[in-house]
């Protein structure tokens, strides 16, 4: 319900990405038959959208370190605004995950989970674990939508474990994460 790119994320969204129970929002299962989009709802954003330990928008330490550690900081796209608070340079960034042999894909919309500044994870080069000690120690979090497109057993779980890597606009291959691309800027 809550983003930190976006202070008014639900509504952004489009509404509860999941099952509305009393004044929650609750995690619903998401099935290939439906492209693992939203049953109850119609987003106005990617459904496929995860979080990264590193906010360099919010976050004084991360943004601090954003030109030097984020690898495409110095590209021209993203190079005139690294010193610029108002634009992240991760967000709407494309993810490739992989679940065993199951592989999806899916765009930064938030930070976190309990970090929001752990380069050596985000970025290194060492294969690093993450600093969060919190969540099973969570190195990211997923979308229902995700979650139901790499197969884990549990809607919240904390066990379920990924190989990620960050791939440019251009290799996102056809699948249901391009239905519906979130192309909006912080706000």
């Amino acid at each position: 319900m809550l983003s930190t790119y976006d202070s008014q994320w639900f509504e952004s969204y489009g509404g509860c990405d999941g099952v509305v129970d009393g004044d929650t929002c609750e995690t619903e299962q998401r099935f290939a038959a439906d492209g693992y989009f939203p049953r109850h709802m119609s987003p106005r954003e990617n459904p496929f959208y995860l979080d990264l330990p590193f906010d360099d928008v919010n976050d004084p330490e991360a943004f601090a370190m954003r030109g030097s550690v984020i690898p495409w900081a110095g590209q021209p796209q993203y190079a005139g605004s690294v010193d610029d608070p108002d634009v992240s340079l991760m967000k709407n960034r494309w993810v490739q995950l992989r679940n065993g042999s199951r592989v999806c894909y899916g765009q930064i919309e938030d930070a976190g989970p309990g970090e929001y500044h752990d380069a050596a994870y985000v970025f290194g080069a060492n294969d690093a674990r993450p600093a969060n000690t919190r969540y099973g120690g969570a190195g990211l979090d997923v979308s229902p939508a995700l979650n139901g497109c790499l197969g884990f057993t549990e809607l919240d779980g904390d066990s379920d474990r990924v190989d990620w890597a960050f791939v440019d606009d251009s290799a996102v291959p056809d699948g249901p994460w391009l239905r519906l691309v979130t192309t909006s800027g912080v706000q």
